[in-house]
């Protein structure tokens, strides 16, 4: 395999494939029973992210479709014991190629599991299975006032957020899974089932092996179970939004809203590009300018307190037309707004795929990172489109292209690279929450140098000697072999 190496510009991932034992189909059917596909249509899916570019040139062989911990124990020992590969699979929101089965082999989905385990309303913690959804957590949690405040793109699955050591809007406030993940239980390549932590707070006790799951994308074990901690629903709220000349002056009064120290839940940027596939996609009449968007929660004298003084900020920097939202239906059509952001794009490009890049800086650097990008991405001949959580120095792209033109390809993969490079010149990061995958990995070696990448090499060649776990992410192969 040789995607992802330093300099790769291949689109398809690439891997050699074996005939799948038919002694390993027939084990995996005793211990799933049903709950097992050979399906190409089904196999097809699995083996294609919805969101993403990224293709490989095989497929898996076999889907199945735990229901139990002790299940997924099962199948990961069975291939294990044949050398065959696996890929779990959760909410299948990921971005940059996790889910591709490279080498094909076993599709371990996730869905079914699903349960919340146990709630301890008065620790504020719960105990869930991979398979539940943010949104469908929230949705069990709200009677009891409390919430899980990580929000990525819907339909992605605590499993694989804890994967992806995603975070989202509100991690300005909450933080990234990396701070909202108690412990977790995954199963090793070898079928043992490791229980990272207790579900005391705080703990001193070993190596923090809660830690080194998240962020592992796969590669290292399977998550089977994930306690969470858990914030008190805000007991008030408001949603502002205001325009600027230019994304800098925009990026500017984020910086300092986050230097005056108020306690600010969400900042938001997107850019005039941003703005104008939304008034297309939803009929909206929005000025077509660089906006910020703001959450303020507490009491109600808190929040209308911090409203006013970014408001004085944003005067002070060139910005205009300052709104905010007190009532619950137009705060959330306000924040509709940023939330169908990612679909608003293809209504300005409808046939064209999308390139979503993130990248992270200091959050002093931001401002500059933002326009060095923007006039890069302005000159480009490809639709490009700016959407940052400016409140911690994180901002993506949408760069809109046809794959099968080989120009806008090779125009997207260097407007890619460009941020990426940018960003690591500012001590910042080639991804600040979507991950590695197969599509970030040419970027590591200059953002953490070789030493680190053995180090991590020499890990998981520990935990998983025979590489069957998500084999082709995250270490570049250059590292490999």
């Amino acid at each position: 395999m040789t995607v992802g190496g330093k300099g790769s510009t291949q689109l398809v991932v690439k891997g050699l494939k074996k005939e799948f034992p038919p002694e390993l189909l027939k084990e995996l059917k005793i211990v799933c029973q049903d709950d097992i596909s050979l399906d190409y249509d089904e196999r097809y899916s699995h083996g294609k992210p919805l969101n993403s570019f990224h293709k490989a040139v095989n497929i898996p062989d076999v889907i199945v479709y735990p229901k139990s911990e002790e299940e997924v124990s099962k199948i990961v020992k069975l291939c294990n014991d044949h050398k065959v590969p696996i890929v779990p699979y959760g909410g299948a929101t990921s971005i940059e190629g996790h889910t591709l089965s490279p080498y094909g082999g076993v599709c371990i989905d996730l869905s079914s599991m699903k349960s919340v385990k146990a709630l301890h309303v008065d620790d504020m913690d719960v105990v869930v299975e991979p398979g539940i959804g943010w949104m469908e957590l929230n949705e069990y949690l709200e009677p009891y006032g409390l919430f899980f405040p990580l929000d990525p793109g819907p339909g992605a699955s605590i499993g694989g957020m804890c994967a992806t050591r995603c975070s989202g809007s509100l991690a300005v406030r909450y933080g990234t899974m990396r701070d909202n993940v108690v412990s977790l239980k995954v199963v090793l390549a070898n079928g043992d089932i490791v229980k990272t932590a207790s579900r005391a707070r705080k703990s001193a006790a070993g190596y923090d092996l809660t830690r080194l799951m998240i962020g592992s994308e796969g590669t290292l074990g399977v998550i089977t179970e994930v306690t969470l901690r858990l914030q008190r629903l805000p007991q008030y709220s408001v949603v502002a939004m205001c325009n600027f000349p230019s994304v800098k002056d925009a990026a500017d009064v984020a910086i300092a809203t986050m230097m005056s120290g108020i306690q600010v839940s969400r900042v938001e940027l997107l850019d005039e590009v941003q703005v104008k596939a939304i008034n297309l996609a939803n009929g909206k009449n929005l000025p077509e300018c660089p906006t910020l968007m703001f959450e303020f929660v507490g009491t109600e004298a808190y929040a209308r307190e911090q409203t006013q003084i970014v408001r004085k900020l944003v005067t002070e920097h060139n910005g205009t037309d300052f709104v905010f939202a007190e009532e619950p239906e137009e705060k959330k059509e306000l924040w509709k707004v940023r939330k169908e952001a990612l679909w608003a794009c293809f209504a300005m490009e409808p046939n064209m795929e999308a390139m979503i890049t993130d990248v992270c800086v200091p959050l002093s650097q931001l401002a500059n990172l933002i326009s060095k990008s923007k006039k890069e991405l302005d000159a480009s001949p490809l639709v490009c489109t700016v959407i940052a959580h400016a409140g911690d120095g994180n901002f993506h792209t949408v760069i809109l292209f046809d794959p099968a033109q080989e120009e806008q390809r090779r125009e997207a993969e260097r407007l890619n690279k460009f941020m990426v490079y940018a960003a690591l010149s500012l001590e910042g990061t080639c991804t600040g929450e979507h991950g590695v995958g197969t599509g970030k990995m040419k970027y590591l070696e200059e953002e953490l140098g070789v030493e680190a990448l053995r180090t991590m090499k020499k890990i998981k060649s520990v935990l998983d000697p025979n590489n069957i776990m998500n084999p082709g992410k995250l270490i570049p192969p250059h590292i490999c072999f």
